[in-house]
C-alpha cells in the first residue's frame, strides 16, 4: 500500500503537537517495512528519501496566510496520483488530501488535531483568511473516507462541529509518546543545560511548555501564579506566539509577577530542542497545562514521560491521558458554547488552578509517586507501535470499502 501523508509541519520545522504526530507516525509506519509511506509538507527541501517539501507559490506574494497555504495544497495534490490513500493533517494541508482524492480517486482519511469552529479567536491572527480555513476543512472532514480524532472527547467535538458527517467514519485514535526519547534525565549535562537557562534544579518549580495562543490558557495560568508560595519558581517554555497582542498580553501579566514575586520567573521565549525540554522536564516538580481547548494534549504525555505529574484542565482529551489522583489533578472548568473554550467564571477558574497547583507542590513525595504512574501509564497506553497499528487499521477499513 502506497500512503501518501500531507502535513505542514514535519521535522525539523515542528512548532506544535501535530508536527510531532505526524514524525512520529511516519516513522512508525515506515518501521514495518510492508508500507510505501510517502511524505508532502510545507517548507524548505528536507534530506530524506521519500519526503518532498513545498514553497510558497512565489505568484501569491503577499497574499492572505489562508490563500498562500491553499497554494501550496494545489501543487501536493497533483503529486499525490498513484497513491492508494491520503492522509492529512490540519487544515494546512487538508484541502490539499480532499483535491488528490478527487484527482486520483483514492480515499482521503484526516486527522483531527483541532477544529477551526472550536478556535474562533484564530480571526485575530487570520482576518478573512479564518472563513477560508474554515472552509477548507469543513469541505475536506465532510468529503473524507475516514476522520481520525486523538481522543474521544474530540470525536465528539467532530460530530457536534461537523454534524453531516456519518459518525461510523469517526475513528479515535490517541496521539502517543516516544518514552525512549522523552525519558527522565537528571545527569550533570541536563542539570547543567537547565542552570543555564536561569532555572534552579534545587527549588520547588512548575513548568509550562507550550505556544502562546488563546486555546493554551497561559494568561490564566499566569494570574493562577500569584497565589502560589514566594519559594516557588516557575519555568516558562513559551513561544510562536499567534498575535502582537497576546505577546503584549503575556509579557505583561509576567513583568508582573516577577515584580510581585522578586524573581524566581524563568521564560524561555522560543522553542527549544527536545534534549533541552526534557532537562526541564526532568527538573521540575510538577507541570502545568491550563489550557482550554485541548483534543488530547501531546504536551502532558511528554512530561508524563519524564515522571513529571500534571496539573491540567478538565477539557477535551486531556481526561483521556492525565488521571485524576493516580497522575496528576485535574482542574475543573465549565465553559461557555460558543466555541472558544473560555470560561464561565474566569476568576473560579483561575483560583482553582492555583489551588491544585498548591495542593501538588505542598507534598513533593505525593507529586514524585504521580510522577513515577505517569511515566508507566505512558509507556503502556500510547506507545507508536499500537497507535500506529491503530491507524493502518484505519487505512485497511478505508481502502476495503
Amino acid at each position: 500500500m502506497r500512503v501518501d501523508i500531507l502535513s505542514k509541519e514535519y521535522p525539523p520545522a515542528v512548532y506544535g503537537g501535530a508536527g510531532v504526530h505526524v514524525a512520529e507516525l511516519v516513522r512508525a509506519l515506515r518501521s514495518r517495512g510492508d508500507l510505501d509511506v510517502r511524505v508532502r509538507c510545507f517548507g524548505e527541501r528536507r534530506d530524506e528519501a521519500g519526503t518532498t517539501a513545498y514553497a510558497d507559490l512565489p505568484g501569491l506574494a503577499g497574499a492572505n496566510a489562508a490563500i498562500t497555504t491553499l497554494g501550496v495544497d494545489l501543487a501536493m495534490a497533483g503529486d499525490c496520483v498513484g497513491a492508494d490513500l491520503v492522509h492529512s493533517h490540519t487544515w494546512y494541508a487538508n484541502l490539499g488530501g480532499h483535491l488528490a482524492s478527487l484527482l486520483g480517486g483514492m480515499p482521503h482519511v484526516v486527522t483531527a488535531h483541532s477544529l477551526e469552529p472550536m478556535r474562533p479567536w484564530k480571526a485575530e491572527q487570520l482576518g478573512g483568511g479564518y472563513r477560508v480555513s474554515s472552509f477548507a476543512e469543513r469541505t475536506a472532514y465532510e468529503g473524507a473516507a475516514g476522520v481520525i480524532a486523538v481522543s474521544a472527547g474530540m470525536r465528539e467535538d467532530i460530530l457536534r462541529s461537523y454534524p453531516a458527517l456519518d459518525p461510523s467514519r469517526v475513528h479515535v485514535v490517541h496521539n502517543g509518546i516516544d518514552s525512549q526519547e522523552w525519558a527522565p534525565d537528571r545527569s550533570p549535562a541536563a542539570r547543567e543545560v537547565v542552570v543555564g537557562h536561569g532555572m534552579d534544579p534545587d527549588r520547588p518549580s512548575v513548568v509550562f511548555v507550550g505556544r502562546i495562543t488563546r486555546q493554551k490558557g497561559l494568561p490564566y495560568f499566569l494570574r493562577a501564579c500569584a497565589e502560589l508560595p514566594p519559594e516557588v519558581q516557575l519555568v516558562l517554555c513559551a513561544g510562536a506566539p499567534d498575535t502582537a497582542e497576546i505577546k503584549a498580553e503575556v509579557e505583561g501579566l509576567i513583568d508582573t509577577l516577577r515584580a510581585q514575586r522578586g524573581g524566581g520567573v524563568v521564560w524561555i521565549p522560543d522553542m527549544r530542542p527536545r534534549s533541552e525540554v526534557v532537562a526541564l522536564l526532568s527538573h521540575g516538580t510538577v507541570f502545568a497545562c491550563p489550557s482550554i481547548y485541548e483534543p488530547l494534549g501531546i504536551v502532558n504525555l511528554e512530561a508524563m514521560a519524564c515522571e513529571l505529574p500534571v496539573v491540567a484542565t478538565a477539557t477535551g482529551g486531556i481526561p483521556e491521558v492525565v488521571v485524576d489522583g493516580e497522575t496528576g489533578w485535574l482542574v475543573p472548568i465549565e465553559q461557555v458554547a460558543d466555541g472558544t473554550g473560555t470560561p464561565v467564571d474566569p476568576d473560579r477558574f483561575v483560583a482553582d488552578l492555583a489551588a491544585a497547583l498548591n495542593r501538588a507542590l505542598s507534598d513533593p513525595e505525593r507529586a514524585k509517586r504521580f510522577g513515577v504512574a505517569g511515566r508507566a501509564r505512558a509507556v503502556e497506553s500510547f506507545a507508536w507501535t499500537s497507535i500506529g497499528e491503530r491507524t493502518l487499521d484505519v487505512y485497511r477499513q478505508v481502502v476495503g470499502g
